[in-house]
């Protein structure tokens, strides 16, 4: 071999002048952080998503919060008669009663009696008869937005028409917290 045989061979090249940019060691640090939140071992994981679920959908939300919940992790959701938070309850029920957290959009007197009925033991409930004259819909996007708040992860189970949860989903992402969503559709 001569020394020109290097000549011949590919080079790549690197730039270096964005190598200082503020907005990419953000997006580092945010990866960092997300890495952590997923390696711990206990962590608060809000479920929430479409009431107008399938039967099968339920069960497997309520096996998968079981499992979470036996795992250690607190749940937080909000009331729900049926559909995603409701198979979140029982699921954490099942496993851990301790390791749930409720938070309302309004008041436990305004739920459904069948939701208030599901509420029966649950230690952890919170309510807000602050917002009793909001509408549901509002007092929920208050609601959902408190709930991711105060988790490190999201899961949430929606279809792609779910305004509301969408806008969940965006406040969670921009809020930097680990995201898992489940289209149903």
């Amino acid at each position: 071999m001569t020394e020109n045989s290097n000549e011949n061979q590919p080079s790549i090249m690197v730039p270096l002048d964005d190598l200082d940019k503020v907005e990419d060691i953000d997006k580092v640090d945010t990866l960092v952080q997300e890495l952590a939140t997923i390696r711990q071992s206990a962590k608060k994981i809000a479920i929430i998503g479409s009431r107008n679920l399938a039967i099968t959908h339920q069960q497997i939300i309520e096996t998968l919060t079981t499992s979470l919940v036996t795992q250690g992790n607190t749940i937080i959701t909000s009331g729900g008669s049926s559909g995603t938070n409701a198979a979140a309850i029982r699921g954490a029920m099942k496993a851990n009663p301790n390791n749930l957290k409720v938070i309302l959009p309004q008041t436990i007197g305004q739920q459904p009696s069948d939701v208030q009925d599901q509420l029966i033991g649950v230690p952890n409930i919170v309510e807000h008869p602050d917002r009793a004259m909001m509408t549901l819909t509002d007092a929920s996007r208050i609601c959902n937005r408190e709930i991711i708040t105060e988790c490190q992860q999201l899961i949430c189970f929606l279809s792609h028409t779910s305004g509301t949860l969408h806008k969940a989903v965006e406040f969670a992402e921009d809020s930097h917290k680990v995201v898992t969503v489940f289209y149903l559709d």
